[in-house]
């Protein structure tokens, strides 16, 4: 009888975490583990997926401002400042609420880093995808886009990437002519692009007296949306009281309206007639920073008057992510 001959299995290449694609759960792992997705890499991708990080900005310069871009604010800008410095051929990394086409990332034809902050993310983590999509546009060739994927479960946030002392500096656009430094020149699917988002984007304007808080302007009505860095349930305490006294306003026709709840933080929101602008609210938002600060510091329990006006606030709270 003829000897059988052994089996041998074929040598599959090595995928890195990052690399290995989505199937099905009871379908083999891509990884040539021999065991299927959802007992090997699928494990991990809905761990991640599961797994939502409240503060994803916390611990980074201008925690408020990056949840304002992220969620409030259409057309702005920030430089960022690399922890290691900026690799060779790289003259800089800019932070843009949207880009053309709405690609995660785009390494520029001058080898500049254009990252995208109003994306959809594949894990609970908005620091650690960013971070991702960073890296791989650091490494990209210039005049390329960088595309989503999963991000390694352990690889690097912000936090790990950026210069923690740096300032964190937006500049409020009002439109998106930021993304093409020759806008004669651009590709017709970027032209598209951007005259579809400058054709939506709303009025918008950055407060300079008090940090984090955006004017914006709508057809029936302004408002003034303030990014607070104070714990939810202190800061809400603090708004009843000063709801309850008839002092939240910011001047005539104004009114506390309510609040937005985004990436662990609270946005309080005010109405404002059509007719007030950023600079009119300049003044009036100083000098409700400083009852603010003042409620803040008071550690007695609410009033009746204050818990109604507590309740009122919290029924009418948003939340955005």
């Amino acid at each position: 009888m003829a000897k059988k001959r052994p089996q041998t299995k074929a040598e599959r290449p090595q995928l890195s975490d990052a690399e290995v694609p989505v199937v099905g759960a009871r379908e083999p792992c891509p990884c040539g583990s021999g065991r299927r997705y959802k007992a090997c890499h699928g494990r991990a991708a809905a761990h991640a997926a599961t797994e939502l990080v409240q503060r994803p900005f916390e611990g980074l310069p201008g925690e408020c401002d990056w949840v304002a871009l992220r969620e409030l604010v259409p057309a702005a800008t920030a430089e960022l400042t690399l922890k290691d410095g900026l690799p060779e051929g790289v003259p800089s990394v800019t932070l843009a609420t949207v880009l053309p086409m709405a690609w995660p990332a785009l390494r520029r034809d001058d080898g500049s880093v254009l990252l995208g902050l109003q994306n959809d993310t594949a894990s609970g983590d908005l620091s650690r995808d960013l971070a991702d999509i960073l890296q791989r546009a650091l490494q990209a060739g210039p005049g390329t886009p960088v595309q989503g994927r999963r991000a390694p479960s352990g690889g690097p946030r912000l936090q790990d990437l950026l210069d923690l002392d740096a300032p964190f500096e937006p500049v409020v656009h009002s439109g998106f002519e930021f993304w093409v430094p020759d806008a004669e020149n651009a590709t017709p699917e970027v032209t598209a692009s951007l005259e579809r988002a400058n054709a939506a984007a709303i009025p918008t304007a950055k407060l300079t007296g008090v940090d984090a808080a955006y004017w914006c302007q709508t057809p029936e009505k302004n408002h003034l949306r303030w990014v607070m860095p104070h714990p939810e349930e202190q800061l809400l305490d603090a708004l009843a009281r000063l709801h309850a006294a008839g002092r939240s306003s910011l001047g005539e026709g104004t009114r506390l309206v309510g609040s937005f709840r985004a990436h662990g933080l609270t946005v309080p929101v005010w109405d404002l007639p059509g007719g007030v602008s950023a600079e009119d609210v300049e003044k009036p938002a100083a000098e409700f920073a400083e009852r603010l600060a003042a409620a803040l510091a008071v550690g007695e329990p609410l009033t009746a008057d204050e818990r109604r006006a507590r309740g009122g606030l919290t029924n009418r709270q948003v939340t955005l992510s």
